[in-house]
């Protein structure tokens, strides 16, 4: 499709037959006088007097268990940039389209014009109690670190930057396979990470919480690496300023195992890839162009595993792996918090439904593929794969109760 089909397609896909992707849906009787006076007044008055009494009520009688609030400023929308919260709305419609087809909950978007990061912090901590989850989304760096930060610490809800750990889990997901395709441990790999923004720094965090040590990886960023000998640099980037020679992203790579790219197209050249280890891993997800396709990274290196953001590749890295289902384990036990424990649960879930026999429906749902079996062109499952609700909410259930954050007992429909 061209570019003006395409734009003509998605403008006429969100204008009709009637704007926008999502609406209400009521399900409860409204057809009688009987029926409104227990959906209104006077019939209301009762729970709202339960949940007076007990805030909890409030998960037996609304719709806050099965309900998450998606905010923005529009300060990094997509890849577009800050375009303001009001040209954000169509993206968050989309992500609560993605968690009502993938995990059946319920979504309200919000889109905030606040000024400062403390105004943004202040608004969605008054409203989140209406939620029985907050996702933050296409908020910038550095500020969505210090908001995450902040809201985690004021409300009684789970907060999750999906921009941040939802890359961060699915990059690790596909990881871990890949270095066991490769013959290589986690532990023991040399990591260089191109960008040091909300999915870079994230990404290394989760490897840091998984045991990687800080030593074996190298953050990159426009100014090249991130060391020890670097002035004023900001916390986040300070976490992985390691005492070092390197000072390009061409020293860094020199025998390097793994690529985590997030930045821009085309940086990873053939004479880096050259230059990196046997059977190296590759995660190029700038979008829509990689920092290297990957079918020009095999005729450089024919032992090397590519992974990207792209739905038309291989291996795709694609953040609807995880998040709904995170959200959809988490309010399912009724957890005040996503831990680490949760999300390295649902990375380990992720990474071993790929070794799991692919159902014919998967198959069926992508026209161009025959066969899926785990291997170098399939480390991750493919969106679409029906599994992923119930192997990743179980495991981040679990998880969750395990940590210490669960208000609720393990569903009874969930694996064992």
């Amino acid at each position: 499709m061209s570019d003006d089909a395409l734009r003509e397609a998605a403008l006429a896909y969100h204008a009709m037959p009637r704007p926008g992707k999502i609406g209400t849906h009521v399900f409860k009787p409204a057809e009688s006088s009987r029926d409104l006076a227990l959906a209104y007044s006077p019939g209301v008055a009762e729970p709202v007097l339960a949940i007076a009494a007990d805030p909890e009520a409030a998960y037996e009688y609304t719709n806050k268990g099965n309900l998450i609030g998606i905010v923005t400023d529009g300060s990094a929308i997509l890849g577009l940039g800050n375009l303001g919260a009001l040209a954000s709305k169509p993206v968050m419609e989309g992500k609560a389209l993605l968690f009502k087809r993938f995990a059946d909950l319920d979504c309200v978007d919000i889109e905030i014009n606040a000024e400062t990061a403390e105004s943004f912090i202040d608004t969605v901590a008054r409203i989140a109690d209406s939620f029985g989850g907050i996702n933050i989304e296409d908020v910038g760096a550095p500020q969505c670190f210090a908001i995450e930060e902040a809201l985690k610490a004021r409300c009684t809800v789970p907060v999750f930057h999906d921009d941040q750990h939802g890359t961060a889990i699915c990059v690790v997901a596909g990881l871990l396979n890949a270095l066991e395709l490769q013959g290589k441990r986690l532990d023991e790999v040399k990591i260089v990470c191109l960008g040091s923004g909300a999915a870079g720094t994230a990404t290394l965090r989760l490897l840091r919480s998984m045991g990687v040590p800080v030593a074996n990886m190298t953050a990159v960023d426009r100014q090249g690496v991130i060391h020890s000998g670097r002035k004023n640099l900001p916390d986040y980037k300070a976490e992985f300023a390691n005492e070092s020679a390197h000072r390009t992203l061409a020293d860094a790579l020199q025998g390097a195992d793994v690529f985590i790219g997030v930045s821009a197209a085309g940086l990873l050249d053939a004479e880096l890839l050259r230059s990196m280890a046997p059977r190296p891993v590759i995660f190029a997800l700038a979008n829509p162009e990689p920092e290297v396709r990957p079918a020009a990274a095999r005729l450089i290196r024919d032992d090397v595993i590519v992974a990207t953001g792209r739905s038309d590749f291989p291996n795709q890295v694609n953040n609807v792996l995880c998040f709904p289902f995170i959200f959809r384990g988490a309010l399912d036990v009724r957890a005040h918090a996503i831990t680490e424990e949760m999300k390295i649960a649902a990375a380990h879930a992720i990474a071993n439904l790929t070794k799991e026999t692919v159902p014919n429906e998967v198959i069926q749902a992508y026209p161009d593929v025959t066969a899926l079996a785990f291997g170098p062109e399939y480390i991750l499952p493919k969106p679409m794969d029906p599994r992923l609700r119930e192997v990743v909410a179980s495991a981040v259930a679990k998880a969750a109760i395990a940590s210490g954050v669960a208000g609720k007992a393990y569903p009874s429909h969930y694996r064992k």
